[in-house]
């Protein structure tokens, strides 16, 4: 591979399956002179598994400033330098913001490798909408500030995505539940691309249920996906009177979730709007 001398290349690694490690990628890898990892053990065995044998250097949250300094300079010089994180895409919630920065800045090009994003992989197969989203990277430690970051969140209308630790996966799902709603729709994307996949979805108030069912429910790397807000009167206001009719029918028998699930699939509705109006139906008849 025939690599443009002097260019920083942000190369995207496996979030956990090896086979999703793209062929740009080995490549690129093994024809740079300097490859930046944020924890050069666990990159290590990585570049050990297909053969890299560059030279790796750390770059971290706590040197990343001090870093970029001499980085800069060897692509100056004419070396080609290769950035990855411990997985996925770089700077996604991981270091490599102000390197990159630092180099645009510098007028060195910088040339993207793609590759696997745990934002997007959890998207693709949440089931919930996707036409717009914003991602907000891991919630503040300290439940003081988490639970005022999701009050502010409350009312955003667009599919949120949280990064989360085990350690404190469960306070975020009942700090969650009590900003938005115990019946707010959520999905746990857990351990993605890995031997022990789960991709969950149900109710803010059943998914704290779900990681007590099991202990190893509550390890491992998290995405949480929340369905955006819905205004009071919205999904009601979305439903012809036909469907609604049978909505109300079907959840004077049912429960809401089933009642939403029938009268989606008779009108080809989407199941999230329905569920969505059956619990604003239900409030207001509270």
């Amino acid at each position: 591979m025939n690599l443009v001398s002097g260019v920083l290349y942000v190369v995207a690694t496996p979030l956990g399956n090896l086979g999703d490690m793209t062929p740009r990628a080995i490549e690129t890898l093994k024809a740079v002179d300097v490859i930046a990892a944020e924890d050069t053990r666990h990159s290590g065995r990585l570049l050990q598994h297909f053969g890299i044998k560059n030279r790796l250097v750390s770059l971290h949250e706590h040197n990343e400033q001090q870093k970029a300094e001499g980085l800069i300079a060897q692509l100056a010089s004419g070396q080609s330098i290769a950035l990855i994180s411990d997985a996925g895409t770089p700077l996604i919630s991981d270091p490599g913001y102000r390197l990159v920065e630092a180099v645009r800045v510098a007028g060195i090009q910088v040339v993207p490798v793609p590759g696997a994003s745990a934002i997007i992989t959890a998207l693709s197969v949440s089931g919930l909408p996707t036409d717009r989203f914003s991602f907000e990277g891991f919630l503040p430690a300290k439940r003081q500030g988490r639970t005022k970051r999701l009050s502010e969140l409350s009312r955003d209308s667009q599919t949120l995505v949280f990064y989360e630790s085990c350690h404190r996966i469960r306070e975020c799902i009942e700090d969650m539940a009590v900003a938005f709603g115990n019946d707010r729709y959520a999905v746990i994307a857990r351990e993605l691309t890995k031997a022990h996949e789960q991709i969950h979805g149900a109710a803010l108030s059943e998914l704290a249920d779900w990681l007590d069912a099991d202990p190893n429910h509550l390890k491992g790397e998290f995405v949480v996906l929340v369905h955006g807000a819905v205004a009071e009167e919205g999904a009601v206001d979305a439903l012809d009177d036909e469907a609604l009719k049978t909505l109300e029918l079907l959840m004077s028998e049912l429960p809401i979730k089933q009642a939403a699930k029938l009268t989606a699939r008779r009108y080809d509705l989407p199941s999230r709007m329905v569920y969505q109006a059956g619990l604003d139906l239900r409030e207001k008849k509270a």
